[in-house]
């Protein structure tokens, strides 16, 4: 394909290079991913560079605390890897446990929502079997934040602000994030001092600081006093992440490739082989087609998806042709479904995008779940832990169900795209559920509608989501009006989307002609990046 020159609605234009490449949503971290390729890194070393600066830099949406997935696509390799460093529930971890401390339903944050975080060991991982620099030169980046400081960015400001009341009721994230009681400002400068320890000790020893050394002896502490069921030999036990072979299907003359659950990367996949079966001429019903595909599909997530590890998932049921075409008849050119669509409110978590000059890529998104996570600092150290264990529920026969050992529904899906074989793209879109409704668009825009990937990201979006027992479709204020009309009478409940709601995006394309061309959303403080 030949992404043309636009301009987004931003009035960036698509970077383009025909070296390596880095998008992200800060940047620092695009500072550090094209500093490792620089280096003589690949794409692997530049991702982790610019993910372990992100996870400084960026604490309300990444840390060291939380998981991380990855597709790699080597250089020469037909298809890309799949990489999940994503931690289990603690053996102490149970239904049963669970109600007897008194929860009649999943908490959101806290001490019993701490999953073991895998995210560090994610990056040993990559690196190890695909990077060519190695830990510590990939940590050296964001030691240096953490230790010299880092001016806080506008819409990290934002996210850190809105959470500082819930950081303050924990006395080591008060003392960790917050600055005489009060989030940063931007533009302030802020230092992690006790961050940049551990982060050099990791550097230093490896992942085992933190997977049966001292490091995880001070996260299990810290989630024992707050009263929580992780244990030293939880973190010590973790069999560490794995590799398998992403899911895919052909769309627009690409195919799409996702993580495989426990990630939600099923719901792309799912959304797309309905849509592209539905009528979709003209604006209106284009639009109305995607928004009852995805809602089809994230029913079909809500109902089956859970850890395949524990749990036999029906994947290539879900994903067959014969019944994509039986769900696409059941939805109505002229009416809208009522098909409640969940919802949650962690609207973060860090996506990179890297390139290298040989041609492989690296598709990588971690993230603490919701801002900050559970909330639950381990002293001295400037880690705060996860809450992925609210991804879990409590429903009587759910296959998510909590247990010990297993991993729950995680919402955070990197994307690739290849075409005969190769290469194509690097894409993803951060915040929980937008994710996939993100993906979907900006997938469209590029295959379906031929816009490069600025302008792709540019693009209005629109949000389905839960709302009082309501299935809403929020929309950006440059949505058309007549588009948001025709919506309304077809029953979409439509009602105005703010821009931190709509996800924030990244993506880099290889073009016909091999030149790289890379797009980041305006929605976020990061850029698209390429070497000189």
């Amino acid at each position: 394909m030949v992404a043309r020159a636009q301009d987004g609605a931003s009035g960036r234009r698509s970077v383009r290079s025909r070296g390596g490449m880095v998008a992200t949503s800060h940047p620092l971290g695009v500072d550090a991913g094209l500093g490792a390729i620089e280096a003589g890194g690949n794409a692997v070393d530049a991702a982790v560079a610019a993910a372990a600066v992100l996870a400084v830099v960026d604490p309300p949406s990444t840390g060291i605390g939380g998981d991380l997935f990855a597709l790699v696509w080597p250089v020469g390799s037909p298809s890309p890897q799949a990489l999940a460093a994503a931690g289990c529930a603690p053996a102490g971890l149970s239904v049963d446990a669970l109600r007897d401390a008194g929860y009649g339903s999943m908490p959101g944050d806290g001490a019993w929502t701490v999953t073991v975080p895998g995210g560090v060991a994610g990056w040993a991982e990559l690196l190890e079997r695909q990077g060519r620099l190695g830990l510590d030169a990939a940590l050296r980046p964001a030691i240096a934040a953490a230790e010299g400081g880092f001016q806080v960015t506008p819409v990290v400001a934002r996210s850190w602000a809105e959470e500082a009341s819930r950081l303050a009721r924990n006395e080591a994230s008060r003392a960790a994030f917050l600055l005489a009681g009060r989030a940063p400002a931007p533009a302030e400068r802020f230092a992690n001092p006790d961050l940049a320890r551990t982060l050099r000790a990791i550097a230093e020893e490896g992942p085992a600081v933190l997977y049966g050394g001292p490091l995880g002896e001070r996260i299990a502490a810290a989630v024992e006093r707050a009263g929580g069921p992780m244990r030293a030999s939880d973190l010590a036990a973790w069999g560490g992440p794995s590799w398998s072979e992403p899911i895919a299907i052909d769309h627009g003359g690409a195919r799409v490739y996702e993580h495989p659950p426990p990630g939600q990367g099923i719901v792309v996949l799912e959304a797309l082989g309905i849509y592209e079966k539905l009528d979709t001429s003209g604006r209106p019903q284009d639009e109305h087609a995607a928004i009852e595909a995805l809602r089809l599909a994230f029913a079909d997530a809500f109902q089956h998806l859970a850890d395949p590890a524990k749990v036999a998932l029906p994947i290539d049921q879900l994903l067959a042709k014969s019944r994509l075409q039986r769900l696409a008849r059941d939805v109505r050119p002229h009416e809208a479904a009522r098909l409640l669509v969940g919802d949650a409110p962690g609207l973060d978590t860090v996506y990179v995008a890297a390139v290298d000059p040989e041609g492989g890529g690296c598709s990588l998104i971690q993230s603490l779940f919701h801002r900050f996570g559970s909330k639950l600092t381990v002293p001295e150290t400037g880690v705060v832990l996860q809450n992925r264990g609210a991804g879990f529920t409590l429903t009587e026969g759910h296959p998510n169900r909590p247990e010990p050992g297993k991993r729950p529904y995680h919402t955070i899906i990197p994307g690739m795209l290849g075409a005969t074989g190769r290469f194509l793209a690097c894409l993803g879109v951060v915040g929980g559920f937008m994710q996939p409704q993100g993906q979907l668009q900006i997938i469209r825009n590029v295959l379906d509608r031929d816009m490069d990937p600025q302008a792709a990201i540019d693009a209005p979006r629109f949000r389905v989501a839960e709302r009082a027992e309501t299935s809403r479709v929020g929309l950006e204020k440059d949505f058309p009006s007549e588009v948001a009309d025709e919506l309304a009478a077809r029953g979409h409940a439509v009602v105005a989307l703010p821009w931190w709601e709509a996800g924030g995006a990244q993506m880099i394309l290889r073009d016909e002609d091999g030149s790289l061309v890379g797009g980041s959303d305006p929605r976020k403080d990061g850029l698209a990046r390429a070497l000189e």
